[in-house]
């Protein structure tokens, strides 16, 4: 499922804070930094599986409220600010929704077990000739 921030955009709720980033002293009198607050478990864009998935793999980013919480405080203005917050927030939301493919185990091939098979050969001619003549 792909996700972009404008479809993110209308359930996300941002609130500006002073931030950690960049600006020297400005930083200390501006709020430039992003916080971005979404309520995933009233979104429509989502089923209730997917719901689950992102509740147990985005349980740290999970404030206490259960809401996804992120901040952004990479720029030294608040806009770019914010659109990099839902930037970040879609492509959490997407990596987390990503189901890995199920790993089908395999056998080693014929080649493969006959060329094993060969340097065990190898090998014990190689530690046979070490040895003393009486032992062969």
């Amino acid at each position: 499922m792909r996700i972009t921030p404008a479809e993110l955009l209308p359930e996300v709720s941002m609130k500006a804070q002073r931030g950690r980033g960049p600006g020297g002293q400005n930083v200390n009198k501006v709020a430039s930094c992003a916080l971005a607050t979404w309520n995933f478990e009233a979104s429509t864009l989502l089923t209730a599986e997917q719901k689950a998935r992102l509740r147990e793999k985005l349980a740290h980013s999970l404030n206490s409220a259960g809401m996804l919480q992120l901040r952004s405080d990479e720029f030294r203005d608040l806009e770019r600010n914010k659109a990099r917050a839902l930037e970040k927030m879609a492509a959490r939301v997407v990596a987390a929704l990503a189901v890995p493919k199920k790993r089908k185990p395999t056998k080693p091939t014929l080649a493969s077990r006959i060329r094993r098979q060969e340097t065990k050969v190898r090998r014990s001619q190689a530690k046979k000739m070490r040895r003393r003549p009486e032992d062969w």
